[in-house]
């Protein structure tokens, strides 16, 4: 492994590093690449200018080739997630109006996170912490209020975003950029239905350039014909590991922006959380390095 990576791994919280590799272990709702879902890598993407929404193409080819849609749907987790994905206007500035089916919505996909060995494990860690309360309808309504509490991010408008909106659904900034969009089913959904035009991985070089079969990738792609420079994701896992993930370094901090180096399973992970008062603003994984190119 060349020395920086392990240099990295090094400043890499241990303790973290555990839990998220004891979670990475739990999550059997993790698709397993080339068998539920197929991606097509394709060109590594270039420079794209601040403020700018052209970006040279570098993937004829949407990056995912097939998913199995009939898992996706026949597991609960995945299943609530996907009735989330509609419920949200996607520009800030617009009020988001949340319809009773809409909060009910929210609940299921609570309560079907909750049910799952990650969700447990991840539970059990923030009590032993003092993060959390250890009665399970207690911290329902915490991981409630940490994702979906609505809250202002553009000042003008009414209560027009939320944790979960930004970091799984995306939004877009006063027309000129895209925000969040960090989830591989929404990616999939939006590309399926020709609302996002892959553009090509980022890597920052030759030797970092990612397989297909990685669970953590930097992409660059346009959504809504706006371009987003470079946007990382998990692709495959659970909503359930995600949420774990960004909640337990949500509440183990308490600055505005967090950001940790662990290494989970081969990857090497810059995890990257913002926070909006009691809720998340942004969380996002960066894949620094993945193991098995270093060796």
């Amino acid at each position: 492994m060349c020395t920086a990576v392990s240099g990295l791994i090094q400043q890499a919280s241990q303790e973290l590093t555990e839990v998220f590799n004891q979670l990475w272990r739990l999550d059997s709702n993790r698709l397993r690449p080339g068998t539920d879902y197929i991606i097509s890598l394709q060109g590594r993407a270039g420079y794209v200018a601040q403020g700018s929404n052209y970006a040279r193409d570098r993937a004829r080819a949407p990056l995912f080739t097939y998913v199995n849609e009939d898992k996706l749907k026949s597991i609960d987790t995945y299943a609530h997630f996907i009735n989330l994905l509609d419920n949200y206007e996607a520009s800030t500035g617009v009020s988001e109006t949340v319809t009773t089916e809409e909060l009910q919505e929210n609940r299921l996909f609570i309560d079907s996170i909750m049910e799952t060995d990650v969700m447990k494990c991840a539970h059990k860690y923030l009590v032993r912490k003092g993060q959390s309360p250890s009665d399970t309808a207690q911290f329902k309504r915490q991981l409630y209020d940490i994702w979906f509490r609505l809250y202002h991010r553009d000042r003008n408008g009414g209560e027009d975003s939320c944790g979960f909106e930004h970091v799984f659904v995306g939004e877009t900034k006063y027309g000129q950029e895209v925000m969040g969009l960090h989830n591989w089913v929404q990616f999939y959904l939006q590309e399926k239905h020709d609302h996002v035009d892959y553009k090509g991985y980022k890597a920052r070089a030759n030797k970092d350039t990612p397989d297909e079969d990685d669970h953590v990738l930097n992409l660059q792609f346009s959504w809504k014909g706006l371009v987003k420079p470079v946007g990382g994701s998990f692709i495959g896992v659970s909503p359930e590991f995600e949420v774990a993930l960004f909640t337990i370094i949500f509440l183990m901090e308490t600055d505005k922006m967090t950001s940790v180096v662990v290494k989970v399973d081969e990857y090497v992970l810059e995890l990257v959380v913002y926070r909006h008062g009691r809720s998340i603003g942004t969380s996002y994984p960066k894949l620094l390095s993945s193991n098995n190119r270093d060796l």
